[in-house]
């Protein structure tokens, strides 16, 4: 495996010296944001597609800096049932992918989006209740009409640009949020579809993140480094579906940490074994959403942690074997 970082948390700084910074820190890889919902990152994919010398110049100041891209990120609501919101993120999946293609990348991390509860909803509806039977009425409308007939022809689309893992962050909001949901998407609509794991969204839903990486064996094609600190004392009142803003960091049931500051070494080397023992062998790609560090302080010791954990050898035969 290989340490990276999702670059979007370096927005503010010119590409070559996010970079030259990068591999200060020793990461190997670099997960560029290209559209959605944090926006571009480094690589802009409408001017880098109108700009024939672009790919070849990216590539050249991969190489400067010892990197490599482990994906390309786009994460939006590509069947929001507001049409323009929609077709935007469409434009902008189908865009990343074209990118992609230019840089011989091969996954691409999005959201798997949430529809409304019926045609002509102005919002998403995320169900988190099999009864009433509304529900369930709700459900096969986004599933059956909205989402798999939507992402059968999006993988289409991607594979004719060589795009061939499409990496679904498993987010609570979103129709895939668990296990479950990826893989019931997965068997619809084939092989392309898999998981972006992140850890900080299935440790708040009580999920272990080294079972559900046994569940997903064979699925798991991108995995984000966050953490989750749980408040016990708060869940115990409130439960875990909490709608608090996540500045209110004392009242909250949970909040997103700077890797080791939700969980101890023992259980990130528990998610990096289960990694290592279901064949995955790709990116560990840091992102930072901590409210109580900086950036660069919860990078650099997000970096550190992992660079402790991280399985990066493939083991060879045993003696005994």
């Amino acid at each position: 495996m290989k340490l990276g970082v999702m670059t979007t948390l370096l927005w503010q700084r010119p590409v070559e010296e996010a970079f030259r910074y990068l591999s200060s820190l020793k990461v190997q890889t670099v997960e560029i944001g290209a559209g959605g919902f944090p926006g571009t990152s480094h690589l802009n994919p409408a001017e880098f597609l109108a700009d024939s010398g672009a790919p070849a110049a990216f590539k050249e100041l991969l190489k400067k800096y010892n990197l490599e891209i482990s994906a390309l990120s786009t994460h939006a609501n590509h069947v929001h049932p507001q049409k323009e919101i929609a077709q935007k993120a469409h434009n902008d999946f189908i865009s990343t992918c074209r990118a992609a293609e230019k840089l011989g990348v091969d996954t691409v991390v999005t959201f798997s989006g949430c529809p409304g509860d019926q045609p002509g909803a102005k919002y998403s509806n995320w169900v988190t209740c099999s009864w009433p039977d509304d529900f369930k009425h709700i459900l096969d409308y986004q599933w059956n009409e909205v989402l798999i007939p939507y992402w059968q022809s999006a993988a289409k689309e991607a594979a004719n640009y060589g795009v061939t893992r499409i990496a679904f962050e498993m987010h609570p909001g979103f129709c895939v949020y668990n296990p479950y949901t990826l893989l019931k998407l997965r068997k619809a609509v084939g092989d392309s579809i898999g998981a972006n794991l992140d850890p900080s969204h299935l440790f708040w839903q009580q999920i272990r993140p080294s079972e559900a990486v046994k569940a997903l064996k064979g699925a798991v094609y991108h995995f984000h480094a966050k953490d989750t600190k749980l408040d016990t004392a708060n869940i115990s009142v409130n439960g875990v579906l909490d709608t608090s803003h996540y500045s209110n960091v004392l009242e909250r049931s949970w909040v997103f940490r700077t890797v080791g500051y939700g969980h101890d070494y023992n259980e990130w080397k528990e998610i990096i074994s289960a990694l290592a023992a279901a064949g995955y062998d790709r990116s560990i790609s840091i992102e930072h959403e901590d409210s109580l560090m900086s950036v660069s302080e919860g990078l650099e010791k997000a970096v550190s942690f992992l660079q402790q954990v991280i399985i990066q050898e493939k083991p060879g035969e045993m003696w005994w074997a």
